[in-house]
C-alpha cells in the first residue's frame, strides 16, 4: 500500500463524511450505484450516476480493484516486488525500464519540484521513513539531528532522471529513494475516472482517502457536494462545503496523521529543506484543479510544506484555487484564492 495502515478507524469515518456530502438521497429521487473497498492503505468510495445499458455494478466493481490494485503493484513502497521498491533497491546509475504511467507520475512530480523549489520532493523518502511514516514505522522514536543531517544528504530531486520513452527512471546518486505517496493517490483517483469514461459513465464523484475527483452531477442535478475537514486531530467537523462538476480536490494537513512524543506533535508533512516535519502555523490546503487530481494531490502537499505566505504566492504565480487554513492564538484563520470562493456552497 501506498500510505500507513494507520487510524483506519478514522479514515472509514472520513470516508462516510464525504460519502454524506456527495450524494444524499432525496424522497423524489433515487441515487446512483456506489462502490468502495480499500486500496493504498485507505478507503476509497465511488458514487455514481446511472450505468450504461448491459454494465453491472459487479463487474465494474472488479474493474476498478483491479486498476486500483495494478497501480499499487506500480508505485507501492510497502509492496517489495512493485516497479518503486525495485527501483529503490537498485544501486546502478543505468536506466531502470517502469511501466509508462510509473514514469509519467514522476514526470509530473519532478515538474512539481522545479516549479517549488524543492519543496515537492518525491526523494524526501529516507527521511518520511526515519520520521517513522514509512513502512517500516516505530510510532514515538525522535531521530537524532545525526541522523536527519544523514538522511537529508540522501534526497534531492535533482538526483533523480525520468525518461518516458522508453519509460525509465535513474539514479544519479545509488542512495536515492523515492516515495510517490503525496501524489499516487490523486493519480490513482484520475485512474479510475478514466475507467469510468471509457465505460461510458459521465457522473461520478471518487474518492480515495481525502482526495475527490467529480464529473457530471448528482442524481438530482446538482453539483457533488465535498466537506473540507475543520483541522482538528480529536474529532471530524467539516469546515467548509464546497460544490464540484468536473474539477478535483486534495487537502493535505499537518493534524491527522501524527504523533506526540513528550508533548509535542510531528507531523507526516516533511520539510526537505530541513529534514524535519513542518512546524508554521498553516495547518491545512485545500486545492482544486479542473479535471486533474494527480495535480490536486501534489500541489496541496507543496503548498503545505512551504508555508502560508510563500503557499499564497506560488497559488498566485500558477493560478491555484486554494484554501489555506491557519492555526492562531485567537482560533482558526483562513486565507483563499477568489477563484476557490466560487466553489465555496456553505461555511460552518
Amino acid at each position: 500500500m501506498l500510505v500507513r495502515r494507520r487510524q483506519l478507524a478514522l479514515l472509514l469515518v472520513a470516508s462516510a463524511l464525504f460519502a454524506w456530502f456527495a450524494c444524499r438521497p432525496t424522497a423524489r429521487m433515487q441515487a446512483g450505484p456506489s462502490l468502495t473497498g480499500m486500496t493504498m492503505g485507505t478507503v476509497y468510495s465511488i458514487k455514481l450516476g446511472e450505468l450504461p445499458a448491459g454494465l453491472q455494478v459487479d463487474t465494474l466493481h472488479r474493474e476498478v480493484e483491479q486498476r486500483l490494485q495494478q497501480i499499487n503493484a506500480r508505485m507501492s513502497t510497502y509492496q517489495d516486488d512493485s516497479e518503486l521498491s525495485r527501483f529503490n533497491r537498485h544501486q546502478d546509475d543505468d536506466w531502470f525500464e517502469v511501466s509508462k504511467e510509473t514514469a509519467g507520475v514522476v514526470n509530473v512530480a519532478l515538474e512539481i519540484s522545479r516549479l517549488t523549489d524543492g519543496a515537492f520532493d518525491v526523494t524526501v523518502g529516507p527521511l518520511v521513513n526515519l520520521w517513522n511514516f514509512g513502512p517500516d514505522a516505530k510510532p514515538g522514536h525522535i531521530p537524532t539531528t545525526e541522523q536527519v543531517e544523514q538522511e537529508k544528504a540522501r534526497v534531492g530531486y535533482q538526483q533523480l532522471e525520468v525518461r518516458l520513452s522508453p519509460p525509465a527512471l535513474r539514479k544519479k546518486s545509488p542512495e536515492i529513494y523515492v516515495d510517490l505517496s503525496a501524489i499516487a493517490k490523486g493519480y490513482g483517483v484520475d485512474a479510475i475516472a478514466e475507467l469510468l469514461a471509457d465505460r461510458g459513465i459521465a457522473d461520478f464523484m471518487i474518492e480515495i482517502g481525502g482526495d475527490v475527483r467529480t464529473g457530471g452531477t448528482r442524481h438530482d442535478g446538482q453539483h457533488w457536494r465535498i466537506g473540507i475537514e475543520k483541522p482538528v486531530s480529536h474529532l471530524r467537523s467539516v469546515q467548509h462545503v464546497v460544490g464540484l462538476s468536473g474539477q478535483a480536490l486534495a487537502t493535505s494537513g499537518d493534524y491527522r496523521n501524527v504523533f506526540e512524543h513528550e508533548g509535542r506533535y510531528y507531523s507526516h508533512a516533511i520539510d526537505p529543506f530541513t529534514g524535519y516535519p513542518v512546524q508554521h502555523e498553516l495547518t491545512s490546503v485545500s486545492v482544486i484543479y479542473l479535471g486533474n487530481c494527480m495535480m490536486a494531490d501534489a500541489w496541496a502537499t507543496a503548498l503545505l510544506v512551504v508555508g502560508p505566505d510563500r503557499a499564497l504566492q506560488l497559488a498566485e504565480e500558477h493560478s491555484l484555487d486554494v484554501l489555506l487554513i491557519l492555526r492562531t492564538d485567537q482560533g482558526f484563520e483562513e486565507r483563499m484564492t477568489d477563484g476557490f470562493s466560487r466553489f465555496l456552497l456553505t461555511t460552518r
